[in-house]
């Protein structure tokens, strides 16, 4: 099971293994207060993509399509995230104020339709 939380929210023992999928920290969170497993950088959308889409709605569908492209590409940088979920619980952890629009939304989407 693969779930989604914003990084401003409390962690609890039901996220399993938490993962950042985020390119830059979180704005105000100093790092010794998210608790996380990994940090993946990599299997987040390149900073060319992310300004690009710059968290429009409008942008969604056409984002989804570039940043699943990012991912094929990249598909080691899932392995973790992968790995985990066969084992338990996993919490994708995002920083966007768009709980519907945001990368960690589009990535839930992709590892569910690209199990291995």
């Amino acid at each position: 099971m693969i779930q989604l939380k914003r990084a401003y929210d409390a962690a609890t023992p039901k996220d399993g293994k938490r993962f950042l999928v985020e390119r830059l920290w979180p704005r105000g969170i100093k790092k010794e207060n998210l608790p996380l497993d990994d940090w993946l950088k990599d299997a987040a959308p390149s900073t060319e993509l992310r300004k690009w889409f710059n968290h429009d709605p409008a942008k969604w569908e056409e984002f989804q399509r570039r940043y699943f492209a990012e991912l094929k590409q990249h598909s080691e940088a899932l392995e973790p995230i992968r790995k985990a979920a066969r084992r338990g619980r996993v919490t994708l952890i995002y920083s966007s104020h768009d709980a519907e629009h945001n990368n960690a939304v589009a990535l839930r989407t992709f590892l569910e339709s690209h199990k291995s």
